[in-house]
């Protein structure tokens, strides 16, 4: 038997190993977890994180490139790269924004980029870490978004970029966003790590800014385990983006790869000799952020359900929207208008006069193995990491502070079934009931 088929041998095995795992499980009210968010991996999906181990393909390879080539198609970028998490693009993205190759656009420290306080740490996070200054504007209630109009307001002397997130998968009003961007010369950072497949306006998100993110957490639209990337039209970004992920180096040559350019020995850069190998010159302080081809090939397989994924995520947010539209004392969310979101998860809100508190009713959900999920900081300069660090805040942050205290999600992942997502239903409604 040649290695060929002791492979397909091997994968067949697979296959079955992932049947006989996955027999059906019976709906226990009250007893099975309904988790707030998760991966969905089936047997495809096994035998690509299979197959790649067999290949030994442990560092970023043939199935990375295909995945970022893919990814980018999808997205309709000229160019995706892959890192290692969705922080790490963040990362990424808005370290480019401080490339010397930018000269007079670039962000150098103290300049300012608008965010939003209820949001999630990584979005603010290198911000700070570049030595810039993060501007917070207050967000809306229902759809958690802020609004180009609360950014307009915020636009200072020094104000250089914007980088929000489209909230649990809802897009801001990003088209006006980057008008608003352009008219004042400033960078936009979409964080789509919540939100990839949702549009305005019909288009795409992760489409309308100079740089896009994502995440594929187990929590997100897809998933590797961990892994991330960034993406974008403009070319000179892309190259910047490079090279700060692969260390700062100056060559874009792939890892094995040899004088692709022929013109390995013939460069003069910095102080350096002539003809220093162009594969250890370094153009830019940087990281080495990328992932791997395991969880590139995991990607792939997982790309192939994007569609069907997000389908998933309306039906069940919509499933508990109509379920929940008469109940009282309850904020339900609203899709910003002109948009289509593939929801990450579905946000309540609990009015503040309501005789039941937002700790309450969450007690009784996860006492039901109904699992929630805050939305995420709240107000981020509350919090112990922030207080004291350089920042701005424009407006009152009334509502980033309601979030704090009365707001929480819970879940809307294509493998919530029905019975699930009635069940809880049936269990806000009695709780809500019975407190009122």
């Amino acid at each position: 038997m040649d290695t060929r088929d002791a492979k397909a041998l091997l994968l067949d095995d697979v296959r079955t190993y992932h049947r006989q795992t996955q027999a059906d499980q019976r709906f226990v009210p009250g007893e099975t977890e309904i988790w707030p968010s998760g991966a969905v991996l089936d047997e495809d999906d096994r035998v690509a994180l299979v197959e790649a181990a067999l290949d030994l393909r442990i560092a970023a390879g043939r199935s990375a490139r295909k995945f970022e080539s893919a990814f980018a198609r999808t997205l309709k970028r000229r160019k995706a790269h892959l890192t290692n998490s969705g922080s790490s693009a963040n990362l990424l993205a808005l370290s480019a924004l401080t490339s010397h190759l930018l000269e007079d656009r670039r962000l150098r420290p103290g300049d300012e980029v608008i965010t939003v306080a209820a949001g999630f740490p990584t979005t603010v996070n290198p911000i700070l870490q570049n030595g810039l200054v993060p501007v917070f504007v207050d967000v809306e209630l229902g759809t958690y978004n802020t609004t180009a109009d609360r950014v307009a307001q915020a636009i200072g002397p020094r104000t250089k970029a914007i980088i929000i997130a489209h909230a649990l998968g809802n897009p801001f009003d990003v088209a006006e966003m980057a008008q608003l961007a352009e008219e004042h010369d400033l960078f936009l950072i979409e964080d789509n790590c919540d939100a990839v497949g949702s549009t305005y306006d019909g288009r795409l998100t992760g489409t309308f800014g100079d740089l896009a993110t994502v995440s594929f957490y187990p929590a997100h639209h897809l998933t590797m385990g961990e892994g991330g990337c960034v993406l974008t039209s403009n070319l000179a970004l892309a190259r910047i983006v490079e090279s700060m992920r692969d260390w700062g180096r100056d060559c874009w040559c792939e890892p094995g790869e040899n004088d692709k350019c022929l013109k390995r020995f013939t460069y003069q850069m910095g102080d350096l000799p002539a003809g220093y190998d162009h594969k250890y010159i370094f153009s830019h302080v940087g990281y080495n952020l990328k992932a791997t081809d395991l969880q590139a090939a995991l990607g792939l397989t997982q790309l192939a359900k994007l569609e069907e994924f997000g389908a998933a995520r309306r039906r069940n947010w919509r499933r508990l929207r109509d379920g929940l539209d008469d109940v009282p004392h309850l904020l339900l969310p609203e899709a910003t208008p002109r948009s289509d979101p593939s929801w990450f998860g579905f946000v309540l809100t609990i009015d503040p006069d309501a005789p039941f508190r937002r700790a309450e009713l969450v007690d009784f959900l996860e006492g039901r193995k109904i699992g929630t999920r805050r939305l995420f900081a709240g107000n981020l300069t509350r919090h112990p990491a922030y207080i004291g660090q350089p920042q701005r805040v424009v407006g009152e942050l009334t509502n980033s502070d309601l979030i704090t205290e009365h707001t929480f999600w819970i879940g809307v992942y294509p493998a919530l079934t029905d019975e699930m997502l009635d069940y809880v239903i049936a269990s806000i409604r009695e709780f809500v009931k019975t407190h009122s």
